[in-house]
């Protein structure tokens, strides 16, 4: 896996989608009528000779119907703040805030009605054990809230139990006449069609049903925030890391000396548990500085862990941030990490994502053990 570091923002997409509901005109048309003139109510005349006589009516402010308030799109957003979170929790979704016939859509799944579309979530919770991480919410039209998130669903039925994440934006319609959403509409990072049915879609689901199988240790913890077809952005949370100068960014000089910082040689003869992966760091874009790194287990404070007992070895806290990622299998040679590494690159350049220098080489797998086709 090769990563590059980004600034610690992402782009949000510029919204160019508009979900519509069926309704009526909030706003009365007025009509021009020809009759007799006649004096309606405090309303006026007003007189116009041109061969043909028209009556224009100017009815008072009184008389008017009244405007119907604005939709309280504000309060929907917070509501949604609120609500989905429970989508898949005990809780659940609040029903009430949803037309009966919603019309909600995926690029493999649709449904008409709210009782389709709590179906369709409780099917999901009985086939996985689904994860709903909603980033954020916002207007994005008169009638229109635009969503982004993330869904990790880990599919329990197969013996290797493979982990399917998506990530998207739902456009929800909301209905101006009862204020309440009368479409929901998802589209995935991951494909370019995303209408009902896609066949891109249901090929992106059986990609990540294939069985992919990394070592049972402990890795840094990140979050998801955008899976598309070439990479992933990441949000990593903080980590320690025991390292020391490495040659090339594919090399393998150092990791017997961290290796051996786990094992026991450090000023209290500590033995440290195995974590995943080996990192590999260039911090220049030329690559002139390399460490190789192993990550230590997440209740270790860097306060409290021994000294190590070479002076070449030094530990340090990764603060995380943001990094994308793009896989590949295969024995990490260097024009392949590199080349890798460029395409990762021009993948984030085209989808408007600004990059720092430096790039990370995240190894799992020992090339040696593990089929490519199974990476």
């Amino acid at each position: 896996m090769a990563a590059a570091r980004l600034s610690d923002h992402i782009c949000r997409p510029i919204i160019d989608r508009y979900v519509g509901c069926p309704r009526q005109s909030t706003t009365k048309l007025a009509g021009i009528s020809f009759f007799r003139p006649k004096r309606i109510g405090t309303g006026r005349l007003t007189f116009k000779n041109d061969q043909k006589l028209k009556w224009v009516v100017n009815m008072s402010f009184a008389e008017q119907s009244p405007p119907k308030p604005k939709v309280g799109i504000e309060r929907l957003v917070g509501f949604l703040y609120e609500d989905l979170p429970h989508l898949f929790d005990d809780q659940g979704i609040d029903p009430s805030a949803y037309d009966e016939r919603v019309r909600f859509r995926d690029p493999i799944t649709k449904h008409d009605s709210i009782s389709g579309y709590l179906f369709n979530i409780a099917l999901l919770k009985k086939l996985f054990t689904p994860d709903f991480q909603l980033h954020w919410a916002k207007q994005t039209g008169p009638y229109e809230i635009t969503t982004r998130w993330t869904m990790v669903m880990k599919f329990i039925i197969l013996p290797w139990k493979p982990e399917l994440v998506f990530t998207g934006t739902s456009v929800m319609g909301v209905n101006p006449e009862n204020e309440k959403f009368c479409s929901h509409v998802d589209y995935w990072d991951s494909i370019e069609n995303n209408d009902y049915f896609s066949l891109e879609g249901l090929l992106d689901v059986i990609k990540q049903l294939r069985i992919y199988k990394t070592p049972d240790l402990e890795s840094p913890k990140y979050q998801i925030l955008k899976k598309t077809a070439n990479y992933e952005v990441r949000k990593y949370s903080p980590f320690i890391v025991v390292e020391t100068d490495g040659e090339k960014l594919a090399g393998s000089t150092g990791f017997n000396a961290v290796a051996g910082y786990i094992f026991g040689k450090n000023s209290t003869k500590e033995k440290i548990p195995m974590t995943t992966p080996v990192f590999t760091q260039a911090f220049d874009a030329d690559i002139s500085k390399v460490s190789i790194q192993i990550v230590l287990p997440s209740e270790k404070d860097i306060n409290s862990l021994p000294d190590p007992d070479q002076d070449t070895l030094s530990l340090r806290k990764v603060e995380g941030g943001i990094a994308a990622v793009s896989k590949f299998s295969g024995k990490p040679m260097e024009d392949i990490v590199l080349e890798n590494e460029r395409s990762l690159r021009s993948s984030l350049a085209t989808d408007g994502l600004k990059t720092k220098p430096g790039c990370m080489l995240a190894r799992y797998n020992d090339p040696g053990r593990t089929p490519i086709f199974m990476m």
